[in-house]
């Protein structure tokens, strides 16, 4: 049985990336609107909502959305609309672009300033008191400031969503949306810090420099293996949480879907075997949760083949680690030979990697979970026709459904680390929230979010 989805948006619906709203001066007359969304349809484009926005003598002005693709699909559909005698595209909205315009986030006051006396407690000289008992007792910052719900999310832009090395201005507008679903779901105050260095002692440095005003450092979209070498120092020099997303979020929601699709397949981890597609940030850490998780025959493999003991070309501290705890069976062969028999597939290199033949080498009714974004390696549709028990995707698993509880219970307990035990205690809880027709809840409960957070604190130790 396929999984199904609570909710879902249209651009998942859609496979469609950008979002556009035409304006288009339409010939009133009967049978006008009805060739518009005809031409449309004709470029293979899904249309939203359509509205009249004015008229004159002769037309009407008509907005319709339409989702699209890419940037080459918009101008097909507008060639297409604008060969239609009585029909003139006026203008094109980037539906997207003017969402992020000055911004997704901004900082406003928890407290009303509503006269003299009410600035004078917020600043001088009333706040003067306040500094000085923190001066005292320098603990009484966490709660007499906003370090409790206060977390920066820290980049170099190297691995930036599917984009890559897109450096940190280019980086801005994904921190500030992650900012924005802190906000939302956890009531936390994020702020994105980009730091433009490639090298990981100055990345390092900074964030040292700067966690005194934070409660806990968000790492994001920063390129292995420079990722695991900043967090591990990083980890040793403050007492705060500093967590990296695209490894242990990713780890943890990919765990919540496993659990679920193990039980909806009836397999056992112990009785399982996977094959993990790509060694960087997120294929580590993923490993590494699903050993702790109970699976012990795990096969990682990197653009060059699988890792195993005694490899030597391209490898890193980080795959000397994975090579000398996974691949037990000492696979050295094609990446075909890494599928054959296996129970689960994840993926977490590129897109369009996965053939329907390794999906079809597998166990029978293999669990297959081609994450990357925002293509994955194999199509869900495709992984079914080839014979899965479960897939998902990553628009499925995602990020969005851990990292705002983990860090919210991470402050509630004022923990200093994120251990993998309260990763554990936030996949068992998200799977166990997830209604009996899909893999995981819905991401825009809030609800969730809070049941994740007080698991994640109660789970802290």
């Amino acid at each position: 049985m396929k999984s199904t989805i609570m909710k879902t948006s249209w651009q998942e619906r859609y496979h469609a990336a950008e979002v556009y709203t035409l304006r288009c001066k339409v010939l009133d007359q009967p049978g006008m609107l009805g060739k518009l969304i005809t031409a449309i349809g004709k470029t293979q484009t899904h249309v939203g909502n359509i509205s009249t926005s004015g008229l004159d003598s002769h037309n009407k002005i008509r907005d319709v959305q339409v989702f699209c693709a890419d940037k080459q699909h918009l101008t097909r559909l507008l060639e297409m609309v604008s060969a239609i005698d009585g029909i003139e595209v006026l203008h094109v909205n980037d539906d997207v672009l003017e969402m992020h315009r000055r911004g997704v986030i901004d900082v406003k006051s928890r407290v009303a300033i509503n006269n003299l006396s009410d600035l004078r407690m917020v600043y001088t000289p009333g706040v003067a008191s306040v500094c000085n008992k923190i001066v005292e007792n320098p603990a009484l910052a966490w709660n007499l400031t906003g370090l409790c719900d206060r977390v920066a999310i820290v980049t170099n832009g190297t691995a930036v969503l599917g984009l890559g090395d897109i450096g940190v201005s280019g980086s801005l507008p994904v921190m500030e949306g992650k900012a924005a679903i802190f906000a939302e779901f956890a009531n936390i105050s994020a702020f994105p810090i980009l730091v433009d260095s490639k090298k990981p002692d100055e990345v390092v440095e900074t964030i040292v420099r700067i966690a005194a005003g934070f409660g806990a450092i968000q790492l994001e979209d920063i390129a292995a293996p420079a990722c695991f070498e900043i967090e591990e120092k990083l980890r040793t020099k403050l007492d705060i949480p500093v967590f990296h997303d695209d490894q242990h979020g990713t780890a943890t929601v990919t765990l919540a879907t496993l659990i679920n699709a193990l039980q909806r397949t009836g397999r056992k981890p112990q009785n399982c075997s996977a094959i993990i597609a790509g060694a960087g940030a997120a294929g580590y850490a993923i490993a590494m949760i699903l050993r702790e998780f109970g699976i012990g025959d795990i096969v990682v493999y990197d653009s060059i083949g699988p890792l195993y003991a005694g490899r030597t070309k391209s490898m890193n501290p980080y795959k000397q680690k994975l090579a000398k705890i996974t691949n037990p069976q000492d696979i050295q062969g094609y990446l075909m030979e890494g599928f054959k028999g296996r129970d689960i597939f994840i993926g977490v290199a590129r897109p369009n990697m996965v053939s329907k033949d390794m999906i079809a080498a597998m166990a029978p009714r293999p669990l297959v979970f081609p994450l990357s974004n925002p293509v994955g390696e194999i199509s869900v549709d495709d992984a079914y026709e080839a014979g899965a028990g479960v897939a998902a995707d990553g628009r499925t698993i995602n990020n969005a459904l851990a990292y705002p509880g983990l860090f919210r219970g991470a402050l509630d307990a004022q923990a200093r680390d994120i251990t993998l035990n309260m990763q554990l205690a936030a996949a068992h809880t998200l799977a166990d929230l997830a209604p009996e027709d899909a893999l995981l809840p819905d991401m825009l409960d809030k609800t969730i979010h809070q049941r994740v957070a007080a698991a994640v604190a109660k789970a802290y130790v």
